[in-house]
Parts: structure tokens; sequence; C-alpha cells
């Protein structure tokens, strides 16, 4: 069962604005319209131990045993044990849900994604395992070129088909919160396309949807050999997205087979003139400085990292820039260059965790998974883990209204058939998500369709 949102960011590049739209109806800056209204009463939830993730919650994980929360509307209202609940609070409500003691959590929260595409990569992931690189096959005319062909090709409708069937499966374990980037268009037609589409799944599911703006994710091959000449149309498409209330965000991919530092600045710079914060494809394959860069336009996250350098470790956290961790990626291009998690630890950068879905270089639609490997692989502690995926991974997105269990925060939260939230990182290939609430609602689980 699943979710809902609402917009964070105090500064927007302008109302949103009608517009012509395949799907039908006009592309929505406020999403989430896939959910029904939340109901105006107060709600019970009880008999549960509840993982709030507060700061102040002296036990790990914010852990609070034999728990109450008290739903009002879209928000929670109080978050604490049974036995301090005012009575006026416990008498004042219109439902009362018994959990049984299971376990809840704050909605899990996707901060990384590229959901709309067209076509697979299987071969290239044969072509690896018989030797190639990823940037040979890059290089040959593969790579997220193939894929960009394909998803021009593809019609709009299979585009938004298939996306819907990937975000169910999230759906399923828990997301409420997802991201997801445009980039395999690579023209302002088809990067419109997949950001429509990606509005379109939040008007069609009980989703909250932020959508990035990732036109300088590859060069086109329209655009061979003119690589500053294409960052100039992406720098002109932006302002036009964005006046259509398409644009969250303004992410692209600095590293060697992308873009140099100077010309992601260019995009950059046409970001901050729009009010948009930014985030960056960083330090992936090379050290090219990109979280430095970033972090000098406030970004709210630098992606991938594991060639990121002390200097950009620190420019992060003097940004207040969030690590997002991509262990799927690493994963599947079985890369040895492990991000420097003790050095993000020792300057206070937060950690977040997120599926990097792509038919590339991470084809996975688990983000309980993505728990395990960053244990596995990078050695994350399971609650490092379970915060990398709410608490931080909100602050990645920007947004401030979610990713706790705390009064004023929004009723986004998951039920579990766990004793403990360290089972969230243990577990392979086990779902155990009995329920999602989405703004006060819990929602039923819909079937995954091809």
């Amino acid at each position: 069962m699943r979710c809902g949102w609402r917009r964070q960011y105090e500064r927007r590049a302008g109302p949103p604005q009608a517009s012509s739209h395949p799907l039908g109806g006009q592309a929505q800056r406020a999403v989430g319209a896939g959910m029904s209204a939340a109901p105006g009463g107060r709600s019970l939830w009880q008999n549960c131990r509840v993982a709030t993730l507060q700061a102040g919650v002296n036990q790990p994980y914010g852990l609070i045993d034999d728990a109450t929360m008290v739903v009002d509307g879209a928000h929670l209202l109080w978050v604490g044990a049974r036995h301090a609940l005012p009575e006026e609070l416990a008498g004042g409500t219109s439902q009362s849900h018994d959990l049984g003691g299971a376990l809840v959590t704050p909605g899990l929260i996707d901060c990384h994604t590229h959901l709309v595409y067209g076509g697979t990569r299987a071969s290239e992931f044969e072509q690896r395992l018989q030797g190639a690189s990823y940037e040979a096959i890059a290089k040959a005319g593969g790579g997220i070129r193939s894929t960009v062909a394909a998803t021009r090709a593809a019609r709009t409708d299979m585009l938004l088909r298939s996306a819907m069937a990937r975000t169910q499966g999230l759906l399923q374990e828990g997301v409420t919160t997802l991201e997801i980037k445009s980039g395999y268009g690579l023209s302002l037609e088809h990067e419109r396309r997949c950001l429509q589409v990606a509005r379109a799944l939040a008007q069609r599911l009980p989703l909250t949807v932020r959508t990035t703006f990732l036109g300088a994710h590859a060069l086109p091959p329209e655009f061979e050999g003119r690589a500053d000449d294409y960052i100039d149309a992406v720098c002109a498409w932006l302002p036009t997205l964005a006046h259509e209330g398409l644009v969250d965000a303004v992410d692209a991919f600095c590293e060697r087979i992308a873009f140099s530092p100077a010309q992601v600045r260019r995009v950059f710079e046409v970001a901050r003139t729009l009010g948009l914060p930014v985030k960056l494809h960083a330090e992936q394959l090379s050290d090219q400085g990109g979280a430095a860069l970033a972090a000098e336009f406030g970004a709210l996250s630098c992606d991938h990292l594991e060639y990121l350098s002390e200097d950009g470790v620190r420019a992060m956290a003097g940004a207040g820039s969030v690590a997002v961790l991509l262990p799927g990626a690493f994963y599947f291009l079985r890369e040895t260059k492990l991000p420097p998690i003790a050095a993000l630890r020792q300057h206070g950068v937060p950690m977040a965790l997120a599926t990097d879905h792509n038919p590339g270089s991470s084809p996975v639609l688990s983000l309980l998974l993505m728990l395990n490997m960053a244990c596995t692989l990078f050695r994350l502690t399971p609650e490092e883990a379970l915060r990398a995926v709410t608490v931080h991974a909100a602050r990645a997105l920007g947004l401030s209204d979610r990713g706790m269990l705390a009064a004023g925060q929004r009723a986004d939260f998951c039920v579990w058939a766990l004793d403990h939230p360290n089972e969230l990182s243990y577990w392979l290939g086990r779902n155990r998500c009995q329920t999602v609430v989405v703004a006060g609602q819990a929602v039923p689980p819909s079937p995954i369709t091809n």
C-alpha cells in the first residue's frame, strides 16, 4: 500500500503554465493527484514498535516500544509511548488501528532513479561479462545513446506503461516518495515527453514524484563532436521546461565520457537564475572535481562518489550537500573503488541511498536490496542504511516534511511484519511490508502490470 506529497522549495521558477500534454490534462507541478484527499478526522495507530528516526529520541533508530501515533488528516499530531498519550487525544479519534506489535517506519524514499525509458541493455550486460568496459561500450555507440534511441522511438503510452510497472514494484516495498530524472530524450521534444510521463505517474499512482532535468546526461548523435553546442541547447531548453512546470531540480553527468566541469557550470548557472536546486552525477568513474563544483552552487546532493577526494568531501560538508550512494550501480558494473565512507562520516556529510534504477548500470527495482548492499559492500550500519532511505533521502530531494515520524510531519509510514528495524537490511528477497499509509490514508496495493 502506498503514498503522496507536497512541494517544499521556497523558490520557484514561477507558477505552472497550461501546456499541451500527450498524456491528457495539464502537466501539474503539485503531484500526488493519484490519491484522494485525506480524511478530515483523527485516527489512532497503536500497539506497535515505531522507529521514529528522530534525533532527540535516546534510543537507536529513535525506537519507541509500545508506541502510539495520532494522525490528524494528512499529518502526524502525536507520536510517543502509549502510556504517555494525552487523554484528550485518545478520546478524540474517529478510527483506531491495533497493529499487533508490528514495526512502523517512515515511508521509504528513492531519491535517484531514471525510471522513464525505452528498451533494455541486457546485451551490454553480456558484453561486459565478456570483457568490454562500460566506457568502451559507450564510445562504440552503446550505453546511454542506445537507450536514447529506444526512448525516442517508443510511443508515449508505452513509456508510461513500462514506467508504471517499474514504479509499482517499488511501491510494494514501501517507497512513498520517488525522484525521476529525464536524460534519455536529449532533445527538447523528448526531454519534455519524459518529464511529462514522470508527472503522469504521480497523477495515476499514489506516489510523490520529484522530477529532475538531466539534459546534460550524454551527447546525442546529432551533436557528435559539438559538446559545447549541445550544452548551449540544454541551457536554452531549461527555462522552457521550468516555465511549463516540469522541473523540480537540475542534474548533470560530470565525467570523462560525459561533460566537463566547465560545461556543467554553464547548466548550473542557468538553473540558479531560475531558482532551481541542482544535483550532480559526480566522481563515479574518475575524479573530475564535480562535487566541489556542485557545492559552489549549494547542491542538494552529489551522487555515486566512488572517486570522491578529501577536498570534495570538505566542500560537500561546507555546502550541506547529501552524498547519495548507489550500491546497485557499484555492484552491477563490478566496480572495486569504494566511496570514501570514513571521510564522509568524519566530516558529517549525510549519506543517502537510492536504487539508481536505469537500464544500463543499475536495473534494480528494490530499495530494500540497496539497504543490504550498502551494509555488505560499503559497510554502512543498518541504522545508517535506514536513515539513508528516509531522513537523508528526503534532504537530498529538498523535502523537510517527511523522512521521520514526529508531530507535524506528513503521515507517510510503513507497517512491517518484522520485530526490529535492523531486519530491513538483513533479509534478502523477502518483502515484509504489510501496509503503507500516505498522507494519513492506507492505500491498497496495486497489481504489477507489464
